[in-house]
């Protein structure tokens, strides 16, 4: 039986120590995705047991941000979501990564994750396609060149070997990809924030910021370049009407 954007469920990924930023993130997907919230079963690391049984009755997986935690190191619960996230790919659920969800799953398959404070990214920055992004089902609609809202410090600095490049920018590569014959994907960049959601979580974390930055004037330089990105608002929609709701059409490689 075929889905409708009503039926879906959703397993959500977080890793938040602050209540306000889990819902706030939590709100994002649910905007981006144009669901209800009642579709989303959150599941917080930090909290929640992890179990191969929680993608029993769903239909996507996507895995938010994380400010407080880093893939390059390790905790109680690295191996048990990396596990969780090669079984998404054994059962083929589609599985949609946003910033550190994106890294977490290109460690799961094999790839790098580095620590890079000098390439760190915030507000928005344009980003490229490569040649086969542009053909790629997902994103061949996009324009070659757009602008994303960015927060990060860690990158993917290798890919896993059954990845395909499908983004860039000048300051580095692999701003997104896919797992070639899945319905997995990452992007670098925050595919759950518009510029007014990306604005809230940079205000949250002002004090933290100025102080990374250096100056006042700095952050509010990133406050300004904060611009709708209208290609990218639409981007977790688009993967649940592709892969979900209409995935007959959707390419295996």
């Amino acid at each position: 039986m075929a889905k409708t954007f009503d039926d879906i469920k959703v397993l959500l990924i977080q890793a938040r120590d602050t209540e306000d930023i889990e819902r706030q993130e939590q709100r994002c997907f649910v905007e981006r995705c144009r669901l209800r919230i009642d579709q989303f079963r959150p599941v917080n690391v930090v909290r929640d047991l992890l179990d191969l049984d929680l993608l029993d009755g769903i239909d996507a997986v996507m895995i938010g941000g994380a400010g407080e935690y880093s893939v390059t190191r390790d905790y109680a619960w690295t191996e048990p979501l990396l596990a969780l996230i090669r079984e998404t790919a054994d059962r083929d659920l589609p599985l949609f990564g946003s910033c550190w969800g994106h890294q977490l799953i290109a460690r799961a398959f094999g790839g790098e994750v580095r620590f890079d404070p000098e390439h760190a990214e915030f507000g928005s920055r344009f980003v490229k396609l490569t040649e086969a992004g542009e053909k790629d089902h997902l994103l061949r609609d996009f324009p070659p060149c757009f602008r994303a809202n960015m927060g990060h410090h860690d990158r993917v600095t290798r890919l896993p070997e059954n990845a395909v490049e499908l983004a860039f920018n000048a300051s580095q590569r692999n701003q997104a990809f896919r797992i070639a014959g899945k319905p997995i994907y990452g992007s670098q960049f925050h595919s759950e924030l518009d510029a007014e959601r990306e604005r809230e979580r940079l205000l949250r974390y002002r004090a933290n910021y100025i102080e990374e930055l250096g100056s006042e004037e700095r952050f509010q330089e990133i406050l300004a370049s904060l611009v709708e990105t209208s290609e990218v608002d639409h981007l977790l929609h688009d993967f649940l009407q592709k892969f979900v709701v209409a995935p007959d059409g959707a390419e295996t490689t």
